[in-house]
C-alpha cells in the first residue's frame, strides 16, 4: 500500500525542455503504477537517487515504436527494461527494479549496483555500475512512451516519459472514461474472504479492518476487470449453537410463538447461555450433542439456528449498508453439505485414520493430529475448512 501512496504523491522536477502537467502527471503516475510488472501487485522498493556522472539521450519521435502496449506505465517500461537487461546481462537471471522517481525524472531503474556485485571480477567488459547504467539505457528498445534518458551517478537510469504519449492517454481517458486506464492483471477471477464475523457476537475492530481492507481489495481488482468473489465466511456453524439453542430451549420451550423477542439482545442471550455452558457439566453435554443434531439436520435445531441467524445477520447488514460494503455470504454452514464427500475422498486415498473415537489426519512433521471428526460424530472447523478449500 505505501507504494500506492509513494506512486500517488511524487512529483517530477520541472525541466526547462519539458512542458509539465503536474496534476495530471501525477495522476498519470499513480493510476498505472505498480509495485511489479509480474503477477506480484504490492511490493515496496527504497532506492536511493545520486547526481553526478549524468548523460543523456532522447528518442526522436519517428523512430519511436510502441514496444510493450499492455498493462500499467510501470509495466509497460519493466518490460523495456527487462528486455534491455537480457541484452545487457544475457548471462544473469534479473528482474526489473522500475520505481517512480521524485526528483530527476519520472520513473528511474536501479539495476546498475545489483548487477555490478554479480559481474565484476568475472571478466566483464564493465568498469562499475555507471557503465552498466549506461548500457541499460543504451539497450532500452525504442518506444513511444520514453522521451528521454539519462544515467546518474552508480548507474541509476532515469526515464522521462514522452509529453506527446502523455497527452495521448489523458485524451484517451477524456474520450474514452477512466476505465481506459484500469491495469492489465494476470488473473482473471478473485476470491477475496473478508469481514467473516461470528452469529451471535458483536463485530469489533479486527472485522472492521478487514472489512475496509477485503472491499479496498475487492474494489481495485473490480477496476482492473477481474471478477471478484465477495466471500463472507460467517462463523454460524459449530459449538455456540448447540450451546444456544439449548439455552433457548430451555428457557422459552414455545419459543415459536414468541418469535424474536425470546432472544431478546443477542449479546445479552449469548453470555447467559455461555455461563450456563462453562458452570454447568450436564448443560454442556446437551450443547455439544445439539450441535450434532442440528448438523444432522433435525429440523427442530435448524429452525431455532436459523431464527438465531437471522437476528445476527440484520445486525451486520445495518454495519454493511453504512459503510457502503457489498459482500456475498458464504458461511461456514454452506460447506457442511460437502463435508462427507470430501472426508471420503480424503478416506479413499488413505489419509483419514481413527484415533481415541475421532477420525484425524496424521501430517508429517507434526506431532498432533488434524481432527476432522469428533469423537462424538460432530464436525469441526477443520473439516468445514477442508470442504471450503476443495
Amino acid at each position: 500500500m505505501r507504494a500506492l501512496a509513494a506512486a500517488a504523491t511524487a512529483v517530477a522536477a520541472p525541466t526547462p525542455t519539458r512542458l509539465r502537467l503536474p496534476l495530471l502527471s501525477r495522476t498519470l503516475r499513480s493510476g498505472h503504477c505498480r509495485s511489479s510488472y509480474s503477477s506480484r501487485l504490492l511490493r515496496f522498493s527504497c532506492s536511493a537517487t545520486t547526481m553526478g556522472d549524468e548523460t543523456s539521450t532522447s528518442v526522436a519521435p519517428q523512430e519511436q515504436e510502441s514496444t510493450v502496449q499492455a498493462g500499467s506505465v510501470k509495466q509497460q517500461l519493466s518490460g523495456l527494461v527487462l528486455m534491455s537487461l537480457r541484452a545487457t546481462v544475457p548471462e544473469v537471471e534479473v528482474e526489473p527494479m522500475v520505481e517512480v522517481s521524485a526528483k530527476f525524472a519520472d520513473y528511474q531503474c536501479n539495476n546498475a549496483m545489483g548487477l555490478w556485485s554479480k559481474v565484476k571480477g568475472s571478466g566483464t567488459s564493465f568498469k562499475n555500475p555507471n557503465a552498466i547504467g549506461q548500457a541499460i539505457a543504451k539497450n532500452l528498445p525504442s518506444s513511444d512512451i520514453i522521451e528521454s534518458t539519462s544515467v546518474a551517478g552508480p548507474g541509476f537510469v532515469n526515464i522521462v516519459l514522452s509529453n506527446r504519449w502523455v497527452a495521448q492517454r489523458i485524451q484517451d481517458m477524456l474520450v474514452n472514461g477512466i476505465k481506459t486506464w484500469a491495469p492489465i492483471l494476470p488473473v482473471k477471477r478473485a476470491v477475496i474472504d473478508f469481514s467473516s464475523p461470528n452469529i451471535a457476537k458483536e463485530m469489533h475492530v479486527g472485522h472492521l479492518r478487514s472489512t475496509i481492507i477485503g472491499d479496498t481489495l475487492a474494489r481495485m481488482f473490480e477496476f482492473s476487470n477481474v471478477d471478484v468473489l465477495r466471500r463472507n465466511h460467517v462463523g454460524d456453524w459449530g459449538t455456540q449453537f448447540g450451546m444456544l439453542i439449548e439455552y433457548l430451549f430451555e428457557k422459552f420451550p414455545n419459543w415459536q410463538e414468541i418469535g424474536s423477542q425470546a432472544i431478546g439482545d443477542l449479546q445479552i442471550f449469548y453470555k447467559a447461555s455461555k455461563h450456563r455452558f462453562d458452570n454447568d457439566p450436564e448443560f454442556k453435554a446437551r450443547a455439544q450433542q445439539g450441535v450434532v443434531r442440528l448438523q444432522g439436520g433435525e429440523e427442530r435445531y435448524r429452525e431455532a439456528w436459523k431464527k438465531i441467524c437471522d437476528i445476527s445477520r440484520s445486525e451486520f447488514d445495518l454495519v454493511y449498508k453504512r459503510l457502503n460494503v457489498v459482500l456475498e455470504e458464504k458461511g461456514e454452514s454452506f460447506y457442511n453439505p460437502y463435508i462427507p464427500q470430501v472426508l471420503e475422498e480424503l478416506s479413499s486415498k488413505g489419509l483419514i485414520k481413527e484415533s481415541e473415537g475421532a477420525r484425524v489426519i496424521f501430517i508429517q512433521g507434526h506431532q498432533i493430529p488434524l481432527i476432522v471428526v469428533k469423537s462424538d460424530g460432530g464436525f469441526n472447523y477443520a473439516s468445514t475448512d477442508l470442504a471450503a478449500l476443495w
